[in-house]
């Protein structure tokens, strides 16, 4: 059981059900109120230690004859569940912070991309907030990258008056297909919010959720993207002093981070 106290509900549950954490109730409620992962697709779980959310993801899939792939990635050793998954799972030990896309996107099925990326990873928590929720951010950003790469990158030769149309340089392809679905898990504050910022016009629909099997303690939240649209429906209006791009993020504090997010004045046409 993580976080200490006494067993709850929810950990008593994923014991009864045979899941090896009660996290697994998190994406449970994911699937049971947006219907992310579909029967064949191919699903990517970023920080998947203990692996409840490789069951759970295993199990939206349907039966083995539908197909499908779930691959997940964790810096610790996993060891896929005996019960919920099947030879559809398979786990990488690595760092996502150090992975490329071209790698990640050799864990695909046919090489092609994932339909769906989830993302659980969280910080080493220290109990300084402020640090805690900077680092979950970084993670957040990170897993956006992967998912559109530069999806948001402007060239400043290509401004014109109304609107500067967005392209994706092929050499860093996200690993997102398009019309897939995003989730990322983020430690709640002023400026981890500002990233749904980017991610509005990315996809059809953005929402924030509280899962009810967060702890009260937590400041969990997830940032769920449905729909990763065409980059050639992006347009940006307003001038930019420089292109900023998903991996530019990563590189500022969270201050700069929000300051960088707010220049990014985006307009969605259809």
């Amino acid at each position: 059981m993580s976080g200490g106290g006494a067993p709850d509900f929810f950990y008593r549950e994923a014991q009864r059900l045979g899941y090896v954490a009660r996290s697994a109730f998190k994406l449970l409620q994911i699937q049971n109120q947006y219907k992310l992962i579909k029967p064949g697709c191919s699903v990517l779980d970023l920080g998947c230690a203990p692996g409840a959310w490789l069951q759970v993801a295993c199990q939206s899939l349907g039966p083995l004859k539908n197909g499908g792939a779930v691959v997940g990635i964790d810096v610790k050793k996993v060891k896929v569940p005996s019960l919920h998954c099947d030879a559809r799972v398979q786990t990488i030990s690595a760092d996502v912070m150090k992975l490329s896309k071209p790698q990640v996107m050799e864990l695909s099925p046919k090489k092609k991309g994932f339909s769906v990326i989830l993302s659980d990873m969280c910080p080493s928590v220290s109990g300084i907030s402020t640090r805690d929720a900077a680092l979950s951010f970084e993670l957040g950003v990170r897993a956006l990258d992967l998912a559109v790469g530069r999806a948001m990158s402007v060239s400043n030769d290509n401004f014109q008056n109304e609107g500067v149309s967005c392209t994706c340089s092929p050499y860093d392809k996200g690993v997102l297909l398009s019309r897939g679905h995003l989730v990322i898990k983020l430690l709640e504050s002023e400026d981890t919010k500002e990233l749904s910022q980017i991610c509005k016009p990315l996809f059809k629909k953005s929402t924030w959720l509280r899962p009810k099997a967060t702890r009260s303690s937590s400041r969990e939240i997830y940032l769920i993207c449905q729909d990763l649209k065409s980059h050639s429906s992006m347009t940006y209006l307003g001038r930019l002093e420089a292109p900023i791009t998903v991996r530019d993020l990563t590189l500022e504090g969270p201050k700069q981070q929000a300051k960088s997010i707010r220049k990014l004045s985006i307009h969605q046409t259809e």
